[in-house]
C-alpha cells in the first residue's frame, strides 16, 4: 500500500512549456525502473505549469526517489526549463485506489 507521497509543481519558462512537457514524458522509463515508486504521474496544470504526483509504501522509497535518476535529470535541466525551483511538498496518503 502507498503511504507517502511527493506532489512537486513546476512553472517553465516562457518558451521552454513544450520542451518541459517532453521531458516529463520521457522520465517515465526512469520512474517505471524504481521498484518503490509504486505511482507516477507527470501532468500539466496550465500552458506554464507543470506537476508530478508520485507515492511511496515507506519512507525508504521516497527517500531512494527523492535522489534519484529523475531528480538528477531534472536538476541538468531546472535552468534551461524552469522559470523558478520546484516546489516539492511532501504528502501523507490517507487512502488511495490503485
Amino acid at each position: 500500500m502507498v503511504k507517502l507521497s511527493f506532489l512537486v509543481r513546476l512553472v517553465a519558462k516562457a518558451g521552454k512549456e513544450e520542451e518541459l512537457a517532453a521531458f516529463l514524458a520521457s522520465a517515465l522509463p526512469l520512474a517505471q525502473a524504481e521498484p518503490a515508486t509504486i505511482v507516477w504521474f507527470a501532468f500539466r496544470l496550465s500552458a506554464t505549469e507543470f506537476g508530478i504526483f508520485d507515492a511511496f509504501p515507506d519512507e525508504a522509497g521516497r527517500q531512494a526517489h527523492l535522489n534519484g535518476a529523475i531528480r538528477d535529470a531534472l536538476v541538468a535541466k531546472a535552468g534551461e526549463l524552469l522559470a523558478e525551483p520546484p516546489r516539492i511538498d511532501p504528502a501523507e496518503i490517507l487512502a488511495a485506489k490503485l
